[in-house]
C-alpha cells in the first residue's frame, strides 16, 4: 500500500499537466479556473495541512514543499493557491474538535485568509462581532470558509472565520505576477462570529496534538512560499533548455545551447536552484526532526528554516532573471511562459514571510543581539 505522503506527491505530478494547461485562463480571470480548482481539491491538494482526525492527509512539511513546488512548476498561481489553503488548514488542530468539523467536515472544504490585524471585533455573549477589510486574499474566492485577523475590544487579537457567503469580495487583484492567485481583497461587516470559531495566534493551545501543530506555524508558512518560488524558478530553467535547443539569435552562428555564455549561465542558475532547495529541506527536515523526537522547535530551528526559505525565493526570482535575459526577445511575448515566471517569481519575494529586509532579523539573531522574534 502506497502511503499518504507518497500519493500526495504522485498527485501533484498528476494534475500538473491541467495546471499548465489552465494556466493562461487562470491569468486572464485573475483567479483559478474551477478545473484547476477541482483537481486540485479531488487529489487533496488544497488541505495537505488538515490531520487525519478530520478526514485530511496529514502531510508532514517535507512531503508539503514537495508538492507545492511540484505545483508552481506547472503553475505558480495554482502552487500558491495550493500553498496557502495547505497551510490554513493546520489552524483545525488549534479548534475545538466541533469547530473543526464545522469547518473542515466536507471534503471538498477550501479554507484561506489573512493573519493581518486589520480587522476590530466586539465581544459579547460569547461571540464576536467582527467588522473588516484584508488584502492578499490568495484563493478565497474558491473557499468555503475565509479567516481573518482581528484586534477585539477585550485586547485580543484573534483569528476569526466566516463562511465564504458572508463575505464581501473586492476587484483589486490587477498584478504584475500570480495573476491567476485572485489574492484581491475581502470583507466583512457586522458578522457575528461565534467564539468557538476563533483562535488566539501564539496563545491558544493545540486541542489536536499532533506533530504538525508542534511545528510553529509562520515556520511552515515561510517554508511553503520558498517552495512556491523553487518551482517557479524550475520552470523558467526548464523553458529556457526547451527553447535553447532550437532558437538561434539573429545574426548568430551558434544556436543559444551552443552558446558558451547560455552553458555558463545555465550552469550556475542550476547550481544555486538546486543549493537552494537543498538548504530549505535541510532545514525543515532537521526542525522536523526534533518535533518528531519530541523536542521543542528552538529559535535556532526557526531561524535556520526562515533563511533558507528566504534565499529560495530571492534564488529563484534571481534564476528566472537570468533565464528571461538569455532567452533573449522571445521572452518579451505573452505566449512565452519565461516572462510569466519572471513576473511570477518576484511576487513571493514581497511576502511579509521570506521579505529582504528580514535578513536584518537574521543577523541579529546571529550576532547575538535582542529582536523581536513573535513572527519567526
Amino acid at each position: 500500500m502506497v502511503d499518504a505522503n507518497t500519493t500526495l506527491i504522485d498527485a501533484a505530478h498528476a494534475v500538473a499537466p491541467l495546471l499548465t494547461k489552465m494556466a493562461d485562463d487562470a491569468e486572464q480571470s485573475r483567479r483559478l479556473s474551477p478545473e484547476t480548482v477541482d483537481a486540485l481539491v479531488a487529489a487533496d491538494l488544497m488541505r495537505m495541512g488538515l490531520p487525519a482526525a478530520y478526514g485530511g492527509p496529514e502531510a508532514d512539511p517535507l512531503t508539503m514543499l514537495t508538492a507545492i513546488e511540484i505545483l508552481a512548476a506547472a503553475d505558480g498561481a495554482a502552487g500558491w493557491c495550493s500553498m496557502i489553503a495547505s497551510s490554513t488548514a493546520t489552524q483545525s488542530m488549534f479548534l475545538e474538535p466541533p469547530a473543526a468539523r464545522e469547518i473542515f467536515g466536507e471534503p471538498d472544504t477550501v479554507t484561506g485568509g489573512a493573519f493581518a490585524p486589520t480587522g476590530t471585533g466586539v465581544v459579547a455573549d460569547g461571540h464576536v462581532t467582527v467588522t473588516g477589510r484584508w488584502q492578499w486574499g490568495s484563493g478565497t474566492q474558491h473557499c468555503r470558509w475565509i479567516l481573518g485577523g482581528t484586534v477585539c475590544d477585550d485586547g485580543a487579537f484573534r483569528l476569526c472565520w466566516f463562511p465564504a457567503e458572508e463575505v464581501v469580495f473586492h476587484d483589486t487583484w490587477h498584478s504584475s505576477g500570480l495573476r491567476g492567485s485572485g489574492s484581491l481583497d475581502y470583507s466583512v461587516d457586522g458578522v457575528v462570529v461565534p467564539m468557538r470559531r476563533t483562535i488566539r495566534p501564539l496563545q491558544t493551545p493545540a486541542v489536536l496534538r499532533r506533530p504538525l501543530a508542534a511545528f510553529p506555524n509562520f515556520t511552515l508558512l515561510a517554508s511553503c512560499v520558498g517552495a512556491v518560488s523553487l518551482g517557479i524558478g524550475r520552470r523558467s530553467v526548464d523553458e529556457l533548455i526547451a527553447l535553447a535547443e532550437g532558437k538561434r539569435p539573429l545574426f548568430a552562428s551558434k544556436t543559444l545551447a551552443e552558446s558558451p555564455f547560455t552553458q555558463i549561465e545555465l550552469a550556475r542558475s542550476e547550481a544555486a536552484l538546486r543549493s537552494a532547495r537543498a538548504f530549505l529541506h535541510d532545514e525543515v527536515g532537521r526542525a522536523w526532526g526534533r518535533v518528531l523526537a519530541g523536542d521543542h522547535v528552538e529559535v535556532s530551528d526557526r531561524l535556520g528554516v526562515r533563511m533558507a526559505a528566504t534565499n529560495a525565493a530571492t534564488v529563484a526570482a534571481d534564476v528566472a532573471d537570468q533565464m528571461y535575459t538569455l532567452a533573449g526577445g522571445s521572452s518579451v511575448y505573452e505566449t512565452n511562459v519565461l516572462q510569466r515566471c519572471l513576473r511570477d517569481a518576484h511576487v513571493p519575494t514581497q511576502h511579509l514571510q521570506v521579505a529582504p529586509k528580514l535578513h536584518e532579523t537574521f543577523g541579529r539573531l546571529l550576532l547575538g543581539q535582542q529582536t523581536d522574534i513573535s513572527l519567526l
